[in-house]
């Protein structure tokens, strides 16, 4: 019998090919992953060195916002401050003044972050309130050229309210960035400026996470950044005086001044100090909207400067909102002027 032929091992190259292929896009794979994880894990740094110090809370942060130059600096507004109501407010009225203020223009703001920065908004807002026209480029649409457009904007208001010793906290490139802590800090300046007919809430304030990159590493810290005080302080009148003293003793006992608030009464007594009859179509003997007591008061304090009073310093929309004190130091100067008179 004859033996069975032996069969040699035959080669399989395309087999061999495939394993070759798979384990070169494996090696590619890996790498590429590697890569990404790389990303990934400065990323996850990033958010754990800010979100660590702040638990349960976390903060809304973008990738980006991690991946800084050495010595750069990045901030954010704690989300729990968002979502304080009197921040709420701020914002609120502080649009709602914008659009008020910008209603010929058919300007609407819904955003202050992104409608504010590239500084055709601040522009017609500060031609508007100032009356005056700013030699600026209508519209740009280049990073450089809004730059150079808020840089005009900002000088204008800077010399504005430097005189009246406001402090600046805000400059191009914070605006520009969209920092609505700087576009408040702005705002707010603007609108105590030019005496808004809005009533900010008081003691705004917001925690900031402030995160730096130091030798590779990210650090964090948290600071209170205060938005608004009182009316008064942010008007410029630090001092205090005996109405202060007042309060401090004795606030509950000054709700009587309340009965001025619709500003009924300071006509009516402005008549009978100066010894004349208020015509009644000239004020709202029952005044039912806030604008309408606003004009009552405003018309009083026509009357008081008619009078030889100053103009006083309080606002009418300070009296119509029962700012006691404000409507105290109002009563004081017409004590004060007439208390000799018989």
């Amino acid at each position: 019998m004859s033996a069975a032929p032996v069969r040699s091992p035959t080669l399989r190259p395309h087999r061999m090919k495939k394993e070759e292929s798979f384990l070169g896009k494996l090696g590619g794979t890996l790498a590429r992953k590697k890569k990404a994880k790389e990303v990934s894990d400065l990323q996850e740094e990033g958010k754990n060195a800010i979100n660590a110090p702040m638990n349960p809370s976390t903060v809304d942060i973008h990738p980006e916002d991690t991946l800084l130059e050495e010595n750069e600096e990045r901030t954010m507004i704690d989300p729990n401050s968002k979502e304080d109501p009197k921040f709420k407010e701020l914002i609120k009225v502080l649009i709602d003044w914008i659009n008020d203020v910008l209603v010929e223009e058919r300007i609407i703001v819904k955003q202050l972050e992104e409608d504010l920065y590239d500084g055709q908004v601040l522009q017609k807002l500060l031609e508007k309130l100032a009356d005056r026209k700013l030699n600026v480029a209508e519209v740009t649409q280049s990073e450089i050229g809004q730059k150079q457009k808020l840089q005009t904007v900002l000088e204008a208001v800077h010399d504005l309210l430097r005189p009246h010793g406001w402090t600046i906290k805000w400059n191009v490139d914070s605006i520009h960035g969209k920092n609505l802590i700087s576009i408040l800090h702005l705002l707010v300046a603007l609108a105590m400026h030019f005496r808004a007919p809005i009533r900010l809430p008081e003691h705004v304030s917001v925690q900031v996470v402030v995160v730096r990159k130091r030798e590779g590493l990210l650090q964090t810290t948290h600071v209170s950044e205060e938005l608004t005080t009182t009316t008064e302080m942010m008007m410029g009148r630090f001092e205090r005086d005996a109405f202060d003293t007042l309060f401090d003793h004795a606030p509950d006992k000054l709700s009587v001044v309340k009965k001025f608030a619709d500003g009924v009464y300071l006509v009516l007594l402005m008549g009978l100090l100066e010894d004349y009859f208020v015509p009644l179509h000239n004020f709202y003997l029952t005044p039912e909207s806030f604008d309408q007591k606003v004009h009552n008061v405003s018309f009083a304090f026509e009357l008081m400067q008619d009078g030889g009073l100053k103009k006083p310093k309080a606002r009418p929309e300070d009296v119509v909102n029962l700012d006691l004190k404000s409507t105290l130091r109002v009563l004081y100067n017409l004590f004060t002027k007439y208390k000799n008179v018989e």
